[in-house]
């Protein structure tokens, strides 16, 4: 039985003994890149008196009672009380529309 004991245990010791750890050398299996989301469809449309002052090129336009069409109107930057008709509430500096 101890003959038979020390014969395993040293068939396990000559094979383990045999492992080498190094890394194959040629050609490996390709790593598969991770898939690119796919594209918005729509970004949210960031609109205000910030932004457009940025867009706009020239900013003191839109100070100007007189100023042409493309800097807009006040209407367009102001927010209203939904309670009371005609009644402002503030200046929208930033809104961001989605």
């Amino acid at each position: 039985m101890k003959t038979l004991l020390i014969a395993i245990l040293a068939a396990l010791v000559a094979t383990a003994s045999a492992q080498t750890y190094t890394a194959p050398i040629g050609p490996q299996k390709p790593v598969r890149a991770m898939a690119t989301p796919p594209p918005l469809l729509q970004r949210p449309e960031v609109t205000g008196v910030v932004p457009q002052a940025v867009r706009g090129g020239n900013p003191f336009q839109m100070l100007n009672p007189r100023a042409p069409a493309q800097y807009g109107t006040w209407v367009e930057h102001t927010s209203f009380d939904p309670n009371i008709p005609g009644k402002w509430k503030g200046i929208k500096l930033f809104e961001i529309i989605f």
